[in-house]
């Protein structure tokens, strides 16, 4: 067996596990979104099942794409390519090399986020573009890789070309640019696609403030994105990293939940900063890139020969990208593992900044209102998931899903028992 025949194996071994894990993801679905509800009334339940599973259908046909253009580009693709852009090894043909080979993979796969975005998204109520500005975001977004993604390319080439340890090379750069990524998006390139308002001067402000003092976290600031004018999900989040940290609050989740909740949800965040998740995600995805460009780094020169390409700096960056996945498809589930226990940790202290009751407050309005179906297959979500199942979350935090009235999505006692901390903690 040649050592190409080899790879297509394993990448069609991939494709074929990520497809079935899909399968098992909507059979579960369908039958439990017939079954009693939780979290939710009937109606709602239902469509949040029917929308996570309208997700995993072209989930499944963008993996079948996917695997097509693997097998075109390693046995057709890259050597046509080649013979377009010329085989010599110049950084400026490699720049020009990757660029068509990513630009080929985007005009193929970009269809599906259109019909994500203005058909499943827009028929379940989340999208809140238009065509023109889901156009100018695509047109900005073309422009930053172009410029950013293009020095990153050039400088990946330069070492490729001049070294031969370039693997050693290639994976300082990107990890450098992943953390230059963290220092500039918040204050930088964010701003370019949605408006960051300061919070106003308040008691919601004065809490916020006083809680990020307690943890000894500093930031540029507390703002509002109006997040509203592109989606209807709620989220916030703190960004960044050194003197570019801020918390950003989307309008949505300013519109949905009291100031109460907010503190609580925030204090989730917040709880990722005191434990150090930022950077043991930091650390994960340096030690993933570091094995990623060793691995690939040493690829046999014969798998060149048998793709029918001289093996440029281009060709070489390409057939990383272009394996990629692979591996970060067998890293993933250690990864999800990871995340899952960061997010008990960080309910645990959000529970005690905002109240136990306040999160789970907040915690039930967020399902809701992003209608995120409350069960899945345990297989995939062990695999997938980098929060625990919401049912999980919530008994962890001793709460009874079974007390919520489906139909009033407040709790049979009522809201006011509910919030008495005292019977919660």
């Amino acid at each position: 067996m040649s050592l190409l025949s080899l790879i297509i194996g394993i990448y069609s071994l991939y494709i074929l596990i990520k497809i079935y894990l899909s399968i098992m993801q909507i059979g579960y679905i369908n039958v439990e979104k017939r079954r009693e509800p939780m979290l939710m009334s009937q109606g709602r339940y239902y469509v949040a099942g029917n929308y996570a599973i309208a997700k995993e259908r072209i989930s499944i046909l963008e993996s079948f794409v996917e695997y097509l253009l693997f097998l075109w580009w390693v046995v057709t693709g890259f050597s046509w390519l080649q013979g377009v852009v010329g085989n010599t090894d110049s950084v400026t043909k490699s720049v020009i090399f990757l660029f068509g080979f990513l630009g080929v993979n985007w005009l193929i796969t970009f269809p599906f986020e259109i019909y994500s975005r203005f058909k499943i998204d827009e028929s379940f109520g989340f999208n809140k573009m238009t065509p023109k500005m889901f156009i100018v975001d695509t047109v900005k977004s073309m422009a930053i890789f172009i410029i950013i993604g293009g020095i990153v390319l050039a400088l990946l080439s330069f070492v490729i070309s001049k070294y031969q340890s370039w693997w050693l090379g290639g994976f300082l750069i990107l990890f450098a640019v992943a953390l230059l990524a963290n220092v500039i998006y918040p204050t930088i390139i964010a701003p370019m696609f949605n408006k960051f308002t300061p919070l106003s001067e308040g008691e919601l402000r004065s809490d916020i403030e006083k809680i990020m003092q307690e943890a000894g976290l500093r930031s540029d600031g507390i703002f509002v994105m109006d997040a509203s004018k592109r989606d209807s999900r709620l989220n916030a989040y703190f960004g960044g990293l050194g003197r570019s940290k801020r918390v950003v609050l989307f309008d949505t989740l300013l519109q949905k939940l009291n100031n109460r909740e907010l503190i609580a949800v925030l204090g989730h965040e917040l709880g990722h900063y005191k434990h150090g998740d930022i950077w043991k995600n930091i650390a994960m995805m340096g030690g993933f890139l570091f094995v990623a460009f060793y691995i690939f780094g040493h690829l046999p020169q014969k798998l060149y020969m048998q793709m029918g390409v001289v093996p440029t700096a281009g060709v070489t960056l390409a057939t990383i990208f272009l394996l990629l996945p692979v591996l970060s498809f067998i890293y993933t589930p250690i990864m999800s593992m990871l995340s899952r226990h960061n997010e008990y940790e960080a309910d645990r202290y959000g529970s005690d900044i905002g109240g136990k009751s306040y999160l789970i407050s907040a915690l039930l309005k967020l399902v809701t209102e992003n209608k995120a179906f409350p069960k899945s297959d345990p297989i995939y979500s062990r695999f997938y998931h980098t929060h625990p199942p919401i049912l999980e979350r919530l008994d962890a935090l001793g709460f009874d899903p079974k007390s919520i009235d489906m139909d009033s999505q407040l709790p049979k006692d009522g809201i006011f028992e509910f919030l008495d901390r005292d019977k919660m903690e």
